[in-house]
């Protein structure tokens, strides 16, 4: 018996489980994949959104401010990567200039700071690799980048360290409400039982709505397809680039990123399929040039992958953040969409206040705020290397030559709260595998670690849980000695 069970294992459900971690509650999280982040979570554009681009009064424009004011204290307390590099709403059009002004005055009303409508030879000067044919922009100083995977893995980690429970590899299948009020979740993993349920199961969250609601929810999946470029050209542009949204979104960007590469997309397109990530080439065509359209001679012969990411789209494009009303003690978090990495900290205060006043929670006198990641030896002097690697000599190994990673993070990776079990678990903790080879190199490295220091053979482990298992059988047997 749980206090509150939250589904999913998100950047949403992380943000609420760390901020429900503040009281003292009995929670758990579960999550049907081997690990957090395995859905829209890991596949998006890693920026933290100004917030003049959703309605004014809306739940995604509160959100997306009140969690974009909160990221820098999240990411010194997290120790996690983040910068305001600023983003520009390119208008390439002439007679397109006044939808910069609508943006401005929305984003005022919603409270962004600091917003200014750029002329072209000011939106040059700022970035020179815009299109010749920029008219003008929308600067908004107090847009940012940041790394979803460290974001949501390090509020888990926290969240797991006050006591919350993390269940993987558990898919929940029934909810039904027993005489006394009392939620039971049934799973392939056995029976949950809890006074409130918490539904932030992203693009599935209209499943699991409709396990306890008559009033049935539909959720779109949009799939947006993304080219990530070496590193070498990760200064191309410095600010995040937007063109001038439509009705399916903020548009092809094009960014740098925390870690210094170049991030474009995403496209919008939906389909029927939850679990439809594959990239197309069509939509790869069409990514790329709607991205030169705002920028020129974008350097795409140094594209060193793709992916594509599935929004949970809702038609009334909002927030649904609410008690459901013939399902008391039910709460939806759905349809988090863009700006859902920005909000997400504001979403997880936000569902906490919902739930302490629902079971009248206390909060806990030593709630711990902090958490250290994996120490990254990227950016040591040598005198601070060696020092590191006398301490531990696992730092002295370099297992990603691409990123630069060594066995030590790796190792930390593995041993730390919630570790990593799987290929992917480790590439998002510590980027080995992120490079310009893309894993074609350390992948056998980061298995022989993983078996050792896991006890798991090689046909056991997988690239992201399931059924991606890397070694299918042993054509060998082990040789004897002579």
């Amino acid at each position: 018996m749980y206090d509150v069970i939250v589904i999913g294992a998100g950047v949403s459900g992380c943000a609420i489980a760390r901020q429900l971690s503040r009281y003292d509650v009995n929670a758990c999280v579960l999550e049907k994949c081997e690990d957090v982040c395995e859905g829209t979570s890991k596949a998006n554009s890693a920026i933290v959104h100004a917030g003049f681009d959703a309605d004014e009064g809306s739940l995604m424009a509160k959100l997306n401010v009140r969690g974009n004011e909160m990221m820098d204290d999240l990411s010194r307390d997290l120790d996690i990567p983040f910068k305001r590099n600023g983003s520009l709403v390119v208008c390439v059009h002439k007679e397109e200039l006044d939808g910069l002004k609508t943006l401005y005055e929305r984003g005022v009303k919603n409270n962004v700071k600091g917003l200014k409508i750029l002329s072209k030879e000011e939106a040059l000067e700022m970035e020179p690799n815009l299109s010749d044919n920029v008219e003008g922009a929308l600067y908004a100083p107090t847009g940012g980048i940041i790394c979803p995977f460290e974001l949501t893995i390090a509020m888990a980690e926290n969240a797991f360290t006050n006591g919350v429970e993390f269940r993987f590899n558990t898919r929940v299948e029934d909810i039904k409400k027993d005489d006394e009020g009392i939620w039971h979740l049934r799973t392939n993993n056995g029976e949950y039982t809890a006074k409130c349920v918490i539904n932030a199961a992203g693009v599935y969250a209209d499943k699991i709505h409709n396990m306890v609601s008559e009033d049935k929810m539909h959720i779109i999946e949009r799939r947006g397809d993304y080219c990530l470029l070496d590193r070498e050209v990760g200064s191309y542009v410095t600010h995040t680039i937007f063109p001038q949204p439509t009705k399916y979104g903020k548009g092809v960007l094009v960014t740098p990123t925390v870690h210094g590469n170049l991030l474009v997309g995403p496209t919008a397109i939906d389909i029927e399929n939850k679990e439809g990530t594959a990239t197309t080439a069509e939509g790869i065509e069409q990514l790329t040039a709607k991205a030169s359209e705002n920028v020129k001679n974008l350097p795409l012969r140094s594209v060193i992958t793709s992916f594509a990411g599935l929004r949970a789209h809702l038609e009334r494009h909002e927030f649904v953040i609410e008690q459901v009303k013939d399902a008391p003690g039910f709460i939806d978090v759905a349809g988090i969409e863009s700006p859902g990495l920005s909000a997400s900290p504001a979403i997880g205060e936000m569902v906490a206040d919902m739930v302490k006043d629902l079971l009248k929670l206390k909060e806990k006198e030593n709630w711990i705020g902090t958490r250290k990641g994996i120490q990254k030896t990227a950016g040591l002097s040598i005198d601070e290397m060696n020092e590191l690697i006398k301490k531990n000599p696992a730092y002295g190994t370099i297992v990603c030559r691409c990123e630069s990673i060594t066995e030590g993070e790796i190792l930390d990776a593995i041993h730390r709260p919630l570790g990593a079990r799987s290929l992917d678990g480790v590439k998002r903790r510590t980027r080995a595998g992120m490079g310009r080879c893309q894993a074609g190199f350390c992948s056998p490295r980061t298995m022989e670690i993983l078996n050792r220091e896991l006890g798991l053979s090689y046909e056991e482990i997988t690239k992201s849980g399931g059924k991606s298992n890397i070694v299918i059988e042993r054509t060998k047997g082990e040789v004897s000695g002579s």
